[in-house]
C-alpha cells in the first residue's frame, strides 16, 4: 500500500477558481522530485475559512489516513489568515520548531519572514506542515524543513519515507 500525502492549498481566491492553485502544484512537484517511496496525492483548495481548513485536516489525517499534510497559505497577519489557528485546533501536539526553522531561512530572502505564522503539529500519525502561499517560499521553505519529515513520521507511527538522498538528503539517527 503506497504511503498518503495531503495537500492542502487555502486560498479564498483559488478556491473560487479566480486564478490557478500553482502553490499546491508546487508542493506535488517537490514531493514527486524528492521521494523514492511511492505515494498517493490527496488534493484539496479550501477558502481561508478555519472551520473548513480545521474540517479538512481532520478528514486528511482520519479518513484518508495520509501520514503528512501539507498546507499552502494562510499563514501570515491578515484577517483571513487563519491556517495555524486551524492546524493547531485540530492537533493533539505542535512542533514549533517547524516554522522557527522555516522563519530563520525565509530571513535570508525577506524581511517580512517575521509576519509569517507558519507551523506544524501531529494528529494522530499525520504530522502537518503549514507553508507560505507563494511558489518560491513553499520550496524555501519546505526545503528547510523537509529533512526531519520522514524521521518525524517514523516516531508517530508512520510509513516509512525515504528520499533521492542526493536531491534531497533526509536524517535519520545511526540506531545503537
Amino acid at each position: 500500500m503506497n504511503a498518503r500525502i495531503g495537500v492542502l492549498n487555502i486560498s479564498d481566491r483559488a478556491s473560487a477558481g479566480v486564478y490557478e492553485d500553482t502553490p499546491g502544484q508546487t508542493c506535488v512537484a517537490l514531493l514527486k522530485e524528492w521521494l523514492t517511496t511511492p505515494f498517493e496525492t490527496e488534493y484539496r483548495v479550501v477558502p481561508d475559512d478555519q472551520a473548513v481548513i480545521a474540517a479538512e485536516l481532520r478528514r486528511m489525517a482520519d479518513e484518508v489516513g495520509c501520514c503528512l499534510v501539507v498546507t499552502t497559505g494562510g499563514t501570515g497577519p491578515a484577517p483571513r489568515d487563519v491556517t495555524p489557528e486551524a492546524t493547531a485546533k485540530v492537533c493533539e501536539k505542535m512542533l514549533p520548531g517547524f516554522g522557527e526553522q522555516m522563519r530563520s531561512v525565509s530571513l535570508r530572502y525577506v524581511p517580512t519572514a517575521i509576519l509569517s505564522r507558519q507551523t506544524a503539529g501531529v494528529r494522530g500519525r499525520t504530522l502537518i506542515v503549514n507553508l507560505p502561499g507563494r511558489p518560491k517560499a513553499i520550496r524555501e521553505n519546505l526545503e528547510a524543513v523537509f529533512p526531519a519529515i520522514p524521521y518525524c513520521i517514523d516516531l508517530i507511527g508512520g510509513p516509512r519515507l525515504e528520499s533521492d538522498a542526493v536531491r534531497m538528503p533526509v536524517f535519520r539517527p545511526k540506531s545503537g
